[in-house]
């Protein structure tokens, strides 16, 4: 019975395997093959115009770096755990975000990295997740406000009162969190969040929090590079606003990451429909990022899911 079991374990986990695969590789394809945006005869004539060798290998080293930070972050975080190799380490990132693709808002990231780990650690694991992607996305947030305020004042986006109602609703929100720190909710609560935070050590977090923003100069340095390949010929403060803008408001809507391109797009036209920038030019650069740096690491990532053993695997 037991061989049975271990056998119908094998074939189950080998069938989620081949799901979590083909259901990326089916996603990427209809994304890029059934979008009627994307105007494929234009972007090979400008391709053509403005090839050049060094220009594609830096756009492909920034994409590695984006990619390598976030793997870094990982590396050092779960050093608070154990120490683990930057090889383990790129597996987990890799593999997580394959797994993590369909699912709202990644979600599956978090239960791809916590495979690789005993149960006994998957809380601990779920929470480093949380604090290597807090970090991200609460500088997001504050370059994305920052960004926003200067386009705004360019552009006039939002009314001056609407500027001033979210900022009361940002302190209002910051007050209540504080007031109601020690409130708890099933045992959990802000205060005890907190604590758990310090436990890491300082120079975890300082790593954490440099690689974060070096990630974040990146990905939004790459997007700008693209549009000035695309001969897009705007001051760099408004283009950088508009990109930081952009990656601000499309982070705070929930989203799968297959469609993660489709979010930033639409988001993405408004903006820079402002600046004038042809529909086109945006959706293709939106698309490019995505594919850069979703779709490549996927792929690798999918090699890490089809070679994945559980830990019961393992010791059998």
């Amino acid at each position: 019975m037991i061989s049975i079991s271990n056998k119908i374990k094998q074939f189950l986990v080998l069938l989620i395997k081949i799901m979590i695969v083909g259901g990326a590789f089916y996603f990427i394809y209809n994304q890029l093959a059934n979008n009627d945006k994307l105007d494929w005869q234009k972007f090979i004539i400008l391709f053509h115009k403005n090839q050049s060798v060094f220009g594609i290998g830096f756009i492909l080293l920034l994409s590695v770096l984006n990619r390598l930070f976030e793997i870094l972050k990982w590396k050092y975080l779960v050093s608070y755990l154990r120490p683990i190799t930057l090889g383990e380490a790129t597996k987990q990132v890799l593999a997580s975000l394959t797994a993590g693709l369909f699912t709202p808002n990644g979600v599956g990231e978090y239960a791809g990295k916590a495979l690789y780990f005993d149960k006994k650690e998957t809380k601990k694991i779920v929470f480093l997740n949380l604090i290597c992607n807090g970090i991200q996305m609460i500088l997001t947030v504050i370059f994305g406000i920052f960004g926003l305020l200067y386009f705004n004042s360019q552009y006039s986006v939002i009314t001056s009162k609407t500027v001033v109602i979210l900022f009361a609703g940002c302190f209002l929100l910051v007050g209540i969190l504080f007031f109601s720190k020690k409130v708890n909710i099933k045992g959990y609560s802000i205060e005890k969040l907190i604590h758990k935070i310090n436990e890491i050590p300082k120079s975890i977090h300082q790593k954490n929090t440099l690689l974060a923003i070096l990630r974040y100069l990146v990905f939004s340095h790459q997007y700008y590079f693209l549009f000035l390949a695309f001969d897009v010929d705007l001051p760099y403060l408004i283009l950088i606003s508009a990109i930081s803008s952009v990656y601000f408001l499309a982070s705070s809507l929930p989203t799968f990451q297959f469609l993660d391109f489709a979010v930033k797009g639409s988001v993405a036209v408004y903006f820079f429909g402002k600046l004038g920038v042809n529909e086109w030019i945006v959706i293709f650069i939106t698309t490019l990022m995505w594919f850069l740096n979703v779709v490549l690491p996927v792929l690798f990532g999918s090699y890490y899911v089809l070679n994945f053993r559980t830990k019961t695997a393992q010791k059998i």
